[in-house]
């Protein structure tokens, strides 16, 4: 091995196992690896200048502060209050269609704020209707996530995996190319937990001191979510009264991103930083609140975790570990190869955050498909399902953290629950990866 094959392993070790325990912030981590790289000359800082202006963190950034001036205008609290006034008036169904609302809004917005307000809403709700929290809070959680899976921009995940394969030379992906998969995972998980999660959740008894009940005098405040992984919690709880004519321009600003976007006018990058731009000169947002809508700690750890791949890319260790894995399962064929990588990022997924396994196993799954002749695209998104798809335990996804202590869930709990739903939307998607996209 290289001095920089040596260094880079090194760092990535030291990355993965920081995270592992969970002694330091993920993006203080990802930034911390990537000054060492940088400092010992295993990437050069044209390659870090080029990772901080990657077209994720330029699309991600963008969104954030679209969906900031939607908040700020009222337009969420609006939709929160109807929410609560239907499932007031026809019960747990109610609760449902609030849940698969969550999870239609999370293929277009970041899905933490999203159930950052939800949460509250439907614990409360819940109370109110004299049934217990835990039966929808931990679905509430996993349908935002599978909502995610449904489009390009539902997760940073998926973002990130499109911008590391156009850094191997393969074509960026459209807006709702992913969505037959997305689509068929989020359907089967979404049937899964509307007919089993009540029985396997029914077995086990309510935690003590369970919230109080919702009042619709005194609505609940979102400060009780805080938590490092979340963010800053406090911008969520602020309740804000209706602006029609700021809600209006918002919403038509964040619609026309989306269709350009599909449309293939412009890149998702292009377009949504341009509506970002728009909204602040049209004054929806001012500059101040724009910045306050960004979330750096996932812009920064998503920029620190895409110079370790390039560093694993510039020192070949990523080709390296490519040929071990094909010669394990060259002889088995593509479809084999796969289920393998399909199951090898859910279960690092579990244990690493998102934009990591993301780094780690997308330049692997484009050298890999390379190997055995196929097009790289069934890999790709078989990383951006299992990439998200962090059902088995509740520090896999931060939406799971947040339901996992406002609904006094134990740890085994999401393994009861999340371990059968991970096998489910796997198979589903492995399905509905081949169907739509051949090999």
């Amino acid at each position: 091995m290289t001095l920089d094959q040596i260094i880079t392993l090194l760092v990535l070790v030291g990355v993965i196992a920081a995270l592992v325990f969970d002694k330091a912030r993920a993006d203080v981590v990802a930034l911390a690896g990537a000054a060492l790289l940088l400092i010992s000359g295993a990437v050069r800082p044209s390659e870090v200048q080029g990772a901080f202006g990657s077209p994720a963190i330029v699309t991600l950034a963008s969104l954030f502060v679209i969906a900031h001036a939607m908040e700020l205008s009222g337009l969420l609290d609006l939709l929160i209050r109807k929410a609560v006034a239907l499932c007031r008036r026809i019960g747990s169904a109610g609760l449902w269609i609030l849940i698969g609302l969550c999870g239609a809004a999370s293929g277009f917005l970041n899905n933490t704020p999203i159930v950052v307000l939800a949460a509250p809403v439907v614990r409360d709700v819940a109370m109110s209707l004299q049934l217990s929290p835990r039966r929808y809070l931990m679905p509430l959680s996993y349908v935002a996530v599978l909502g995610g899976t449904c489009t390009l921009i539902g997760t940073s995940t998926n973002l990130l995996v499109d911008d590391m394969a156009r850094s191997s030379g393969q074509p960026a992906f459209g807006l709702f190319e992913i969505t037959p998969v997305g689509l068929a995972v989020a359907i089967a998980g979404g049937l899964y937990l509307l007919l089993f999660s009540g029985r396997l959740l029914n077995r086990m008894p309510d935690q003590p001191g369970a919230p109080r009940a919702f009042d619709e005098h005194h609505p609940v405040s979102h400060v009780d979510l805080a938590g490092d992984a979340i963010g800053d919690v406090q911008d969520f709880a602020e309740h804000r009264p209706l602006s029609p004519g700021r809600a209006a321009v918002a919403t038509t600003v964040f619609v026309a991103v989306i269709v350009i976007a599909a449309l293939d006018f412009a890149p998702i990058a292009a377009s949504a930083f341009a509506g970002a731009v728009l909204l602040i000169l049209l004054r929806v947002i001012s500059p101040d609140e724009a910045y306050g809508g960004l979330r750096p700690h996932i812009l920064l750890l998503i920029a620190g975790m895409v110079v370790i791949g390039i560093a694993l890319e510039q020192t070949g260790l990523a080709a390296a570990a490519t040929d071990g894995l094909v010669g394990s399962v060259q002889a088995f064929g593509p479809l084999m190869a796969l289920i393998l990588l399909y199951g090898a990022t859910l279960l690092l997924t579990e244990l690493l955050s998102n934009a990591t396994v993301a780094v780690l196993v997308t330049p692997i799954a484009v050298a890999l498909a390379e190997s055995l002749s196929v097009s790289p695209r069934p890999f790709l998104v078989a990383i951006m399902m299992a990439g998200s798809a962090a059902f088995a335990t509740p520090f896999g996804y931060q939406t799971n953290v947040l339901v996992y202590q406002m609904g006094g869930y134990r740890y085994l709990d999401f393994v009861r629950i999340g371990l059968p739903l991970n096998l489910l939307t796997w198979v589903v998607a492995i399905i509905a990866i081949r169907w739509s996209f051949p090999f």
